[in-house]
C-alpha cells in the first residue's frame, strides 16, 4: 500500500474550487488529510454498494441515498452529527458526483466539507469498466471487500 503524508500529497494534489462547498480534491490528498486527523471520510455511496464492491476501513458509511431506487436518505443530515466539530469532512461516492450533492448540504449544514474527485471506483474506461482510471482504489488506498 502507498504511503501518503499530508505534505507529499499537498505537493502533488491541490484543492480545486467549487461552488456552494469547499472544493474538489484528489484521493490521495483527502487520505493525507484522514491521516493527519484533519478530516472525517464519509463514503456516501449506498449500503448494497459497500457491501459488494468494498469500503474504506475507518470511514463513516452515512448513504446519501439508498439503493434500491436510490431514496434520499432522510437520516443524511443526522449522520454528519458524528463529524466531530472543527473537522473538514471529505465526501466518498462511486465516481466523484453524488458526493457533490452530499458536500453542498454538509456546508449548507456548516460544515466545511469537500469532494473527492474520481470516487471510489474512477471513471469507466472504453469497455465501460471501473477501476482503471482513476478511484480511490486505482490509487491504491486501504479498502477491502466482505
Amino acid at each position: 500500500m502507498k504511503t501518503v503524508t499530508p505534505s507529499n500529497a499537498c505537493a502533488s494534489f491541490q484543492v480545486q474550487p467549487a461552488s456552494g462547498y469547499a472544493g474538489d480534491i484528489a484521493p490521495p490528498l483527502a487520505f493525507a488529510w484522514v491521516q493527519a486527523g484533519e478530516a472525517v471520510l464519509v463514503d456516501v455511496r449506498s449500503d448494497a454498494e459497500r457491501e459488494w464492491v468494498g469500503y474504506v476501513p475507518g470511514a463513516l458509511a452515512l448513504a446519501w441515498k439508498q439503493w434500491p431506487g436510490m431514496v434520499m436518505n432522510a437520516g443524511f443530515d443526522e449522520g454528519l452529527k458524528a463529524v466531530p466539530a472543527g473537522k473538514k469532512v471529505v465526501l466518498l461516492c462511486r465516481s466523484g458526483v453524488r458526493s457533490i450533492a452530499a458536500a453542498r448540504r454538509a456546508s449548507e449544514l456548516g460544515l466545511e466539507a469537500y469532494n473527492i474527485l474520481e470516487g471510489f471506483e474512477g471513471d469507466p474506461d472504453d469497455q465501460g469498466r471501473r477501476g482503471q482510471r482513476g478511484g480511490w482504489r486505482f490509487h491504491g488506498l486501504p479498502w477491502r471487500q466482505k
